[in-house]
């Protein structure tokens, strides 16, 4: 059985960090600046990938390979499903109008866009990112903020940054099971760990995104709804991924945080 050497490359774990990095970034580079199709940038990473793993890891090609392709299932099924429902929910709810209604719901409980802002980037799509992920609560949540007189560009620099407290846990913890599964450790403990690291960012997100939707005045005046609700939502985040279980860490979270924020 391959065991893997954290320090393949030069017995330094910087240059064998650089060389491990190489498929992540090869990726970015053609989607970002090449601007390939990006099941096209997909592949050459895999490519890339392999080949990092042959001869940077000294993995052999039949585990290397194999390894290719048990990612690649993982990718279709639970990732792809669950991008692939989410999807089909959304445009559901845009074909039945119900996404008007709700979207005017959530116009209802504030019109101050900072109050807006917090609902529904923070707190609707924390839950979002909870039960779907993989991009689906950012574009979402964008369209909702622009529907509601949001610049699209604000909106999305909106919906980005508050997604970066809840992503740890997104998908039914895609992200912290993959994790465990790849290092072998315990799954209670690698959440335990990253529960105890992402309530840190929660506390000051809404705080930035008050500040990003109206600068200085914004803080001076809606600073303590965003502190409740950040102070909520790390509380629970932290709770849950510690005591309960990490699928239900951002559910819990985005319901509960938004709760204190309307209160």
């Amino acid at each position: 059985m391959f065991v893997q050497q954290l320090q393949p490359i030069a017995d330094s774990l910087a240059l064998s960090a650089l060389v491990a990095a190489l498929p992540l970034i090869t990726v970015l580079v053609l989607l970002g600046a090449v601007r390939m199709r990006a099941h096209h940038a997909g592949l050459i990473g895999l490519a890339v990938a392999l080949l990092t793993a042959w001869f940077g890891s000294g993995m052999p090609v039949p585990q290397a390979l194999s390894s290719a392709v048990q990612g690649a299932v993982f990718g279709l099924f639970p990732i792809m499903w669950i991008v692939v429902n989410a999807l089909w929910v959304y445009r559901m709810t845009v074909r039945t109008q119900h996404f008007d209604v709700l979207r005017r719901s959530f116009s209802r409980l504030s019109d101050d866009p900072r109050i807006q802002a917090l609902v529904i980037a923070f707190c609707f799509g924390a839950l979002l990112e909870a039960l779907a992920g993989f991009g689906a609560p950012v574009a979402i949540s964008a369209v909702m903020l622009v529907a509601l007189g949001f610049d699209p560009v604000k909106a999305a620099v909106v919906a980005l940054v508050a997604n970066t407290a809840p992503v740890a846990f997104g998908a039914m913890g895609t992200p912290v099971v993959t994790l465990a599964q790849v290092t072998g450790l315990p799954l209670d403990s690698v959440a335990s760990v990253v529960g105890r690291q992402t309530p840190l960012l929660a506390l000051i997100v809404p705080l930035l995104l008050v500040a990003l939707v109206d600068g200085r005045r914004g803080l001076r005046e809606t600073w303590l709804p965003a502190l409740a609700c950040g102070v909520a939502f790390a509380a629970t985040q932290f709770a849950a991924a510690n005591y309960v279980s990490a699928q239900l860490a951002d559910i819990g979270a985005a319901l509960i945080g938004a709760a204190a924020l309307v209160a």
